[in-house]
């Protein structure tokens, strides 16, 4: 057998620290260069046995990249900002290979090329033009002539967490003036305005020969211009999800080189998809993948460069969630206090990064959140923000919802019950009492196969897309709506026939029973809303186990309530059980 390459790591950050984990378990050598003798990376791996130690040095100096190039086989980063040159020279002199491609590095440092160069190869990018070097008033407001107002004035290089990006409101010579100052010397360019709805991250991995593998859509969820909050998986429209991911993929695949690469995207108010901007190394949006899914995206990063056989990217788990721990002053307090909180959070894990100083802004952690439904990861998440120092009701209530008041629906409900009419409401009621015991989520809405086709359809195509497990559907008469729904979803859709003027409800049994093969619809008793909830809960039982546990309990108090029955029956006689138990 071959003995195993040694992977280098320009960069011993947080991100160098999580590659060491997958690493020191895969038995994969690593060496980390980085300025400090014990930064993040350089903690949590020791160096290969015949190396002494990890490199100290910039990142960015030729000589310390090539000296770290001669004791590897491949150079990979976990920051871009990095010399592209140099990681070229030394390939093509074949001391080391570096991965992903110095030419995929180079282009996507500079932001302007980055975005001409996927637009060209016909990815979807809000319109952006460049700006003369050293630009002038008039240089800004000829531009603002092309893409309007408002616009974001950016850096092309060394910008991240919002750093290098300037918002104009006017072409008032106060706004450009302060725009261009605070963006300094360095070259830039202008983009127009996306006017998002949702901003958007896939993480993406391709391997040396081609093989291209995405990560579920995240939402990302920024203050600041800082990443505070990612949601696995996206939720959304019915196909919004696979949208992301293919775009995402296609991006990745106009690059050269392997290696896991992080696409960031704008959702618009008409649901189209634009590509913000890519980072060639792991990425903030994909943390949670290290609890969530079955492989890390740092561990598919190590297996993509060393052409080892690409982990599964799937769930673990139905909801995940990862939220920043950032440094709120010079004092490690709020830092610990964040994650001894997080502690008594079911599904949480803390991850801290090892930097021994805080200051404002400064990322020194994050908590992974993983759940069996979005309303349960919901209030793990609640409890999680609420201990952030800049906890704020406003924000944090648009993320993670409060819980509905007594008899409105729940923001992120498991069952959806649905009924054609008002009319039918005092049949569905019992449903709701049943979901409340057993402390269900659920939504209650009203939608007509024959009166809102659109919004049937509509809502049968994206429930199961939003996190819906199950659906309650009741009707009357002709009774179309739960059959119509079950052709429209994926998910288990259980009839309630509700009993109407005439035919006491028997047509509408009739109906939902007679569905054409293939599209299945279950069915309960005549105006018997509480067999569907039951039934409901039994589904959920099959991937939730402590509602299976609830459904088992709930039998067994049936039973104890029928012996308890059979036992004062015999106590008491027929006749004085007619006399005292019947009749009262």
């Amino acid at each position: 057998m071959a003995p195993q390459k040694t992977v280098g790591i320009l960069g011993g950050g947080q991100l160098g620290r999580m590659l060491t984990h997958p690493a020191a378990l895969l038995g994969i050598p690593l060496l980390i260069l980085d300025s400090g003798l014990y930064t993040p990376a350089k903690q949590t791996l020791l160096p290969p046995e015949d190396h002494s130690g990890h490199l100290d040095g910039p990142f960015t100096s030729e000589s310390h990249i090539r000296d770290l190039a001669k004791k590897c086989d491949i150079l990979t980063v976990e920051i871009e900002h990095v010399n592209a040159d140099v990681l070229e020279a030394v390939e093509k002199e074949g001391l080391c290979e570096v991965q992903p491609s110095p030419s995929t590095i180079r282009l996507i440092q500079d932001k302007y090329q980055q975005k001409k160069y996927l637009s060209e190869k016909g990815i979807p990018v809000a319109p952006f033009d460049e700006l003369p070097l050293n630009p002038t008033e008039q240089d800004v407001k000829a531009i603002v002539g092309k893409l309007g107002l408002p616009v974001m004035l950016k850096a092309k290089t060394l910008a991240y967490d919002g750093r290098g990006n300037s918002p104009l409101q006017s072409t008032s010579s106060e706004d450009i003036n302060k725009s261009l100052e605070f963006l300094g010397d360095r070259p830039l360019y202008a983009e127009g305005w996306a006017p998002f709805v949702n901003e958007v991250a896939v993480m993406v991995v391709r391997n040396k020969e081609g093989q291209v593998k995405s990560y579920d859509a995240v939402e990302t969820i920024h203050r600041e211009s800082i990443l505070r909050v990612c949601l696995a998986p996206l939720r959304g429209e019915k196909d919004l999800n696979h949208r992301a991911r293919e775009l995402a993929e296609k991006a990745v695949g106009q690059l050269e080189g392997a290696g896991i690469f992080g696409v960031e995207m704008f959702l618009m108010p008409d649901g189209f998809l634009l590509l913000n901007e890519i980072a060639p190394r792991p990425h903030n949006s994909g943390h949670h993948t290290i609890e969530a899914c079955h492989t890390s995206q740092f561990e598919n990063h190590l297996r993509a460069i060393l052409s080892l056989p690409l982990g599964s990217t799937e769930l673990r788990v139905p909801s995940a969630a990862m939220v920043n721990i950032l440094g709120s002053s010079s004092s490690m307090e709020p830092i610990e206090s964040m994650r001894d909180n997080a502690l008594t959070v079911p599904g949480a894990a803390v991850h801290l990064y090892g930097k021994k100083e805080s200051r404002k802004a400064r990322k020194m952690g994050h908590i992974t959140l993983t759940a069996q439904s979005d309303a349960e990861l919901n209030e793990y998440l609640r409890t999680v923000l609420f201990a952030q120092p800049d906890a704020a009701d406003e924000w944090i209530d648009k993320i993670a919802p409060p819980p509905p008041s007594q008899s409105h629906s729940h923001k992120k409900p498991l069952v959806g019950i649905i009924m054609g009419s008002d009319s039918d409401l005092p049949v569905m009621l019992p449903a709701t009492k049943i979901l409340d015991q057993f402390g269900i989520p659920y939504e209650l809405t009203i939608t007509s196969a024959h009166r809102t086709p659109e919004r049937m359809v509509k809502y049968a195509e994206s429930a199961a897309h939003r996190g819906l497990r199950a659906i309650i559907a009741g009707a009357g008469g002709a009774a179309h709506l739960p059959g119509m729904v079950a052709s429209e979803t994926s998910l288990p859709v259980i009839g309630v026939p509700v009993k109407a003027s005439v035919l006491d409800g028997v047509d509408s049994l009739y109906s939902i029973v007679q569905m054409p093969r293939g599209i299945p619809c279950a069915t309960t008793g005549i105006n018997n809303s509480t067999n569907a909830a039951l039934l409901a809960i039994r589904i959920l039982g099959t991937s939730i186990p402590n509602y299976q546990v609830a459904i088992e309990e709930y039998s067994r108090k049936l039973e104890n309530e029928v012996l308890d029955k059979c036992e004062k029956l015999e106590e008491i006689g027929w006749a004085g059980y007619v006399k005292d138990v019947l009749k009262k």
